[in-house]
């Protein structure tokens, strides 16, 4: 299959520079992207009409399948939030409800311009499998659980899914330091050394959380991890707010990226991450939604625009994150952090993880600077075309999955009813 897409504005996120032109997708990859093109056969044509070409988002954490949850736990501090509203639904989960809770996560993802997810709940191998169904890139985390998931049945999911060309693959990680147990963490300790993985937490989220740390075991949990050598092949904390300047050295000596969710902190009113003090350290920062519960919206537009506005206000510095530099971690940074380097940015041999912004709607009109409109003004609205791995799989407000839509939605309302009663 070869897909011309014609009279682009294209920005490829290599620089800030935006040509025009045209870009090729052969099968699963990109195979030309410059000036227009006098001849060639193609399957299909695209016409952009001057409209914009990028990177697909990447959102580098979530929960997709709390959609059960969206709008349940709201107003809440995060500890009554987890421990009084969350994690009681959260035991009534079952093996068949994932699938259908995450479907209407990742139409929603399509729909605002994300391409792939680094997503963390129960039941990987159920996402995993609908992941692949639609045809939409992510990276789950495998953790240990003694009940439903034991070091052997982690490994056997990993090497089912991490096989070459594969769209949704795995990876080590655990909840945090806070939940876990010795256990956990001598299980999670034994999957890193046989699968040599990066390793993913929840971390420093808020000033109790490392409080409590340093009371139960003298240090930060950034410490502590380190302690355990669980980052010594990289990885991403979620959250950071707290970070002491130690914890800042043991996440640049490990390469490690810290993934900041403004809107779920905001919300939950755990804090403002010091995102500019990470980038001046040379710390690589990315972006995610977290979970549909906490945020509640899965849109990436919203996390650029808080990301920068909430450090123009902490730091009372206008120019405190330029709009490049927030566009870059919700895209090459995400990417990064996620191991999906073949999809970071629009060049010849990448893969076509690409969406198509509409310049036409009023947001994006009239055009000063297009990067800035993307980040200051840019909405879910402006998204016309989301491609993932070769396959359009929405376009102009519809979505190619492979599945009626309306039922998704009718089995998702079901199941939300029967998890939400706490027994």
């Amino acid at each position: 299959m070869k897909i011309l897409f014609k009279n682009a504005r294209i920005l490829t996120m290599k620089d800030d520079k935006i040509i025009e032109g045209c870009l090729v997708v052969t099968d699963s990859k990109i195979s030309y992207v410059g000036p227009k093109l006098q001849t060639g056969f193609f399957d299909q044509v695209i016409d952009c009409d001057g409209n914009l070409l990028l990177p697909g988002f990447k959102n580098a954490h979530t929960h997709s399948a709390m959609t059960f949850l969206r709008s349940k736990a709201d107003d809440s501090s995060l500890h009554d939030w987890l421990f009084n509203e969350i994690f009681p639904r959260e035991a009534n989960l079952h093996k068949g409800c994932i699938r259908e809770l995450s479907k209407v996560a990742l139409l929603e993802y399509l729909s605002s311009g994300i391409t792939a997810v680094l997503d963390q709940y129960f039941f990987p191998q159920e996402f995993i499998d609908t992941c692949n169904d639609f045809g939409f890139r992510s990276v789950s985390l495998g953790m240990y659980d003694k009940d439903s998931r034991p070091v052997d049945e982690v490994l056997k999911i990993m090497n089912k899914a991490n096989k070459p060309n594969s769209l949704a693959t795995m990876v080590i990680g655990m909840h945090s330091e806070y939940t876990g147990t010795d256990e956990m963490f001598k299980a999670t300790e034994v999957l890193l050394n046989k699968t040599n993985s990066p390793f993913y937490t929840h971390l420093s989220e808020t000033i109790s959380e490392v409080e409590d740390c340093k009371s139960r075991r003298g240090v930060t949990p950034m410490e502590f991890f380190d302690s355990l050598h669980f980052f010594d092949n990289g990885g991403a904390i979620f959250h950071g707010v707290y970070l002491s300047d130690n914890d800042i050295d043991i996440i640049k000596k490990h390469d490690v990226t810290v993934v900041s969710n403004p809107s779920s902190n905001m919300k939950l009113a755990s804090g403002i991450a010091e995102i500019k003090k990470l980038l001046d350290r040379g710390v690589r920062v990315a972006l995610g939604t977290d979970g549909p519960a906490s945020n509640n919206a899965l849109d990436m537009f919203r996390e650029m625009y808080l990301v920068t506005g909430l450090q123009k206000l902490k730091n009372m510095d206008p120019v405190s994150i330029p709009a490049f530099e927030v566009l870059k971690m919700a895209t090459v940074n995400g990417a990064y952090a996620m191991g999906l380097k073949e999809c970071d940015t629009l060049e010849e041999g990448k893969l076509a993880d690409l969406i198509m912004i509409d310049l036409s709607r009023p947001s994006m009109q009239p055009i000063n600077n297009i990067i800035n409109n993307l980040v200051y003004s840019g909405g879910k609205d402006c998204v016309k075309l989301t491609m993932i791995n070769g396959r359009i799989l929405y376009r102009d407000g519809q979505f190619f999955v492979g599945e009626d839509i309306k039922e998704i939605y009718k089995k998702v309302q079901l199941l939300t009813e029967e998890l939400n009663q706490i027994k």
